[in-house]
């Protein structure tokens, strides 16, 4: 019995034995900043093997046996020269078996995890392998010793090459936020954070009123309710976002109503739960953290009263260990507070928060947030939402347009005054305008699409931003497209914050203006023929996009991009967003190939160090963290407006101009590109509207070719006219866009139809769409160059968005001293060529054209007379408009330049 029970305390001890064995003796020392730790010198050959990987040249890498077992996989010893914090990061790979479950992977919560101790402190779980394929992972900071020991678990299909070591450093401090001194202070008495003594009394009185009786209804419930979770008195804790909401609830429920002892059980669980936190490293855990920290931080304001010393110290020390491993990183200058992840979140709400509530006893972390709040954001912010558009498109701008909002709400609630421009009340205008009679949006950016093809789908992404937006900037639309979203039911407590429950909805009026000219800093223009909402609806909504400046991260490489939906997009964006930085992200979606536009093909250029290239615009993906970068960088400029008009009933235009420059979103291989979009309201159900597009290009040289290039999701085809025709459908309602090439002639152009694998194939570099549920993985794109190759070419395009069964028009065309005369039906359009304004005289030999629309025109006086010189009218053309709109009658006339 004896040797039997040794036997069995050896077979147990035995992988430790052999660590001991396998990896004593090993003992890696440096002087440098960094170290790497190769793990084939530090394996446990009992229970993990060697393994080859072609992404490991040189050696092997080290991957589990899958025996079960206590031991771990792998134990390295090393020493540092000087104790301290440390970074300590992997470079880990996959598998077939992890290949696999990548592939399967839907979220960052199906990552591949390993178990890690660091010397004696408690073992943690920490993200090794991501479904996006980024071999480097940071594992987290910890403090080591002089020398030191690390223990690794391994999940079966990972292959870890090594681990790497440095110093940890903070961010450094900008010079300018050192000494600053705030604009504004927070007042010194609490509560402050999201109500004042100015505001409180009438949150108070209104959370029994109307519709936010519901709210508190259920806050109270959450409040009241006994909550006793069982905190393990050991070690970590995981994140639990549902003690957090009650947490919340009720230090909610004390602000209210002064109920003490529910505000001590807020205490309480806030100091039991933020002591024992620990969040790991998944993808942008950095958000988990921040809620963490806002709610800790409305629990240390709302409850200040009931706080004793030792209480304050403890929640304050632990908001600061997780500001810490805050993204941003602490002092929160690691990323910038103007795009990317830095825009989020991070400084906007959670950093901000904490900084508010504990100013009294810290008030540094006020003078950083402040500073990049205030110094940095708000004047990015003026300068941007001058375009009452988002930069960063449809899904992630919403989203961090949120956390602009949160940061406009937390220093208005504290003030009593707004610290942002006014501007930022009108980019609501932007969701409205890019809604589809089928409720979706036109797509922008990164987006991540919802709904099936052909079916009703009301569009609502992040409704918490269209609830911010509403309360903030009064706007009663807003709010009517909230209560329409069928998740709306956003933190009850944030709710109540804000919600004035007498402020009323409305629905869109039917005489809602229907073009929106978004300036010149995101330039572009969407048309409308009508508001009418659902799948039975015959309007147009068309978008061009150019000009203003390029701010990279999720804005695409997309200047000049058409869209039009017609019972369905008919021209639009085949990207498909899942993961950032894969090569089909990077190489198509982001890039011009996916979107309807112009393309320019230089053999020689290169894009960055993307494999592939695809002729389209500048690549640049670092975005600009300042107004001066912005302003002074050449590489930011996105092409510039010329015009923009619309008229001659402001609500209800028919003719609409928008005119761009585009030279300078391309590379050198462009001496100078124009286009020229005029976009006609016909008021006719059965053709609703008519697109005119001129394209103007030359190229450096002759060997770039030029590729006129739409995009579509059902397949093409190219009629007996020549003409390419697209389709969609809505309900049983099939609708078609023809599209008529004025010049050149078909005879002298080339036209390709792209389907399948080869829509997806960018000149010569493959890529595979990652959602095949999506009618974007299999659509289609149209390729139209000239046969012949010269510097400059010119595309006239003429759009007909038709309903099933209608003839299209036949347009007639003629051209006089450089200006394109086009007449459709009733109506006469005028174009100029290349981009200097026209300010010679016009002749005008109307029969039946009762309505003229010229485009191009110098500003300044001009005089309509007769074919004898008599004049008959004078006509101010505006500057940046440079349009004019004639109703005719029968006759000969003349159009002439008169003075500035």
């Amino acid at each position: 019995m004896t040797t039997n029970i040794g036997y069995s305390i050896m077979r147990k001890l035995l992988p430790f034995l052999l660590i001991l064995l396998c990896c004593g003796t090993i003992e890696v020392r440096s002087q440098e900043k960094s170290m790497r730790l190769y793990a084939e010198q530090f394996l446990n050959v009992t229970i993990s093997k060697k393994v080859n990987h072609p992404q490991i040249k040189d050696r092997s890498g080290v991957a589990s046996l899958g025996n079960v077992i206590e031991a771990p996989h792998l134990v390295f010893r090393f020493a540092v020269k000087e104790p301290g914090r440390y970074v300590v990061s992997t470079y880990a790979l996959t598998d077939p078996l992890g290949n696999e479950l990548m592939k399967k992977a839907k979220s960052k919560y199906e990552s591949l995890f390993m178990d890690i101790q660091v010397n004696d402190q408690p073992t943690t779980k920490r993200v090794v392998c991501v479904p996006w394929n980024i071999p480097r992972q940071v594992t987290g900071k910890f403090v080591l010793e002089q020398n030191n020991e690390i223990k690794i678990w391994l999940p079966k299909g990972v292959v870890l090459d090594f681990i790497e070591i440095k110093p940890y450093v903070a961010p450094p401090v900008p010079e300018a936020a050192q000494n600053y001194k705030p604009k504004y202070l927070p007042p010194t008495e609490h509560p402050r954070l999201w109500v004042s003594k100015e505001t409180l009394p009438s949150v108070r009185a209104q959370v029994e009123i109307g519709e936010n009786k519901i709210k508190w209804e259920a806050v109270k419930a959450m409040a009241l309710k006994d909550f006793n979770p069982n905190f393990n008195k050991e070690g970590e804790i995981s994140f639990d976002e549902n003690l957090e909401k009650i947490v919340e609830a009720k230090a909610f429920y004390y602000l209210i109503t002064k109920d003490e002892k529910i505000g001590k059980e807020a205490l309480l669980l806030t100091k039991e739960y933020i002591s024992r936190v620990v969040f790991g490293n998944i993808l942008d855990i950095t958000r988990e953290i921040g809620r963490a920290i806002h709610i800790s931080s409305e629990v240390y304001d709302w409850c200040y009263d009931l706080m004793e010393e030792e209480d304050k110290d403890l929640i304050r020390q632990h908001l600061m260990r997780l500001a810490d491993d805050m993204e941003i990183g602490w002092p929160p200058f690691l990323q910038s507070v103007v795009n990317g992840h830095g825009n989020e979140a991070q400084v906007n709400r959670d950093l901000l928060s904490m900084a508010i509530a504990i100013y009294n006893e810290d008030p540094l972390p006020y003078q950083y947030c402040s500073y990049a709040i205030l110094e940095e954001l708000v004047p990015m912010r003026k300068f941007e939402y001058q375009s009452p558009r988002h930069n960063q498109g449809m899904h992630y701008g919403i989203y961090r347009f949120t956390w602009d909002l949160h940061a406009a709400w937390l220093f208005s609630r504290m003030l009593n005054q707004e610290v942002f421009d006014p501007n930022i009340k009108n980019l609501g205008d932007y969701w409205i305008y890019s809604r589809t009679p089928d409720g979706q949006m036109l797509r922008d950016g990164d987006q991540g699409l919802s709904g099936k093809p052909g079916e009703y789908y009301y569009w609502q992404m992040y409704p918490i931003s269209f609830f911010l937006n509403y309360t903030y900037s009064d706007n009663p639309y807003l709010k009517h497209s909230f209560e329409r979203m069928s998740n709306n039911n956003i933190n009850p407590v944030l709710y109540l914050l804000l919600n004035d429950p007498t402020f009323k909805s409305k629905e869109l009026p039917i005489d809602y203006p229907l073009t929106k000219d978004f300036g010149t800093i995101l330039g572009s223009m969407i048309n409308r023929t009508g508001w009418e909402d659902g799948l039975n609806s015959n309007n147009v909504v068309a978008e061009i996009k150019g000009g203003g400046y390029f701010f990279a991260n999720h804005q695409h490489s997309d200047a000049g991009a058409l869209q039009i939906y017609h019972r369905g997009i008919q021209v639009g964006d085949l990207g498909l967003y899942k993961f950032y930085g894969t090569p089909y992200d990077m190489n198509f979606t982001k890039r011009s190939v996916s979107h309807s536009m112009m393309l320019a093909l230089d053999p020689a250029e290169k894009f960055g160090n993307l494999p592939s290239n695809d002729g389209g615009t500048r690549m640049r993906r670092t975005f600009p963290k300042n107004l001066e970068e912005v302003l002074n960088n050449e590489t930011y400029r996105n092409g510039t407006v010329l015009s923009s008009s619309y008229g001659p009933d402001l609500l209800s235009p028919k003719f609409n101009y928008f005119s761009v420059d585009l030279t300078s979103a391309y590379s050198d291989k462009l001496r100078s590109y124009i286009r020229d979009y005029i976009f006609i309201n016909t008021r006719n159900k059965d053709i609703p509207a008519i697109i005119v597009l001129k394209d103007q290009m030359e190229t450096s040289s002759a060997g770039t070719k030029k590729y006129w290039q739409a995009n579509t999701l059902y397949k093409p085809v190219i009629d007996q006219q020549g003409r390419i025709v697209f389709s969609n459908s809505r309900g049983e309602e099939n609708a078609f866009t023809y599209v008529e090439f004025i010049y050149p002639k078909s005879d002298s152009l080339e036209k390709k139809i792209l389907s399948g694998d080869s829509t997806f194939n960018v000149f010569g570099y493959q890529v595979e769409p990652p959602l095949n549920t999506q009618a974007e993985a299999f659509g289609h794109r149209i390729l139209v160059s000239p046969v012949h190759p010269n510097t400059k070419d010119s595309f006239l395009s003429f759009f007909q968005m038709t309903n099933e069964g209608i003839k299209p028009m036949e347009p007639e065309h003629t051209k006089k001293q450089g200006v394109d005369y086009l007449k459709v039906d009733n109506m006469l359009v005028l174009i100029r060529d290349g981009k200097e304004f026209y300010n010679e005289r016009i002749v005008l030999d109307i029969k039946n054209e009762k309505e003229v629309f010229i485009v191009g025109l110098r500003e300044g006086t001009w005089e309509l007379t007769d074919k004898k010189g008599k004049k008959l009218k004078s006509f101010i053309v505006e500057e940046t408009q440079n349009s004019l709109y004639l109703p005719m009658t029968e006759g000969n006339f003349f159009i002439q330049y008169a003075s500035e």
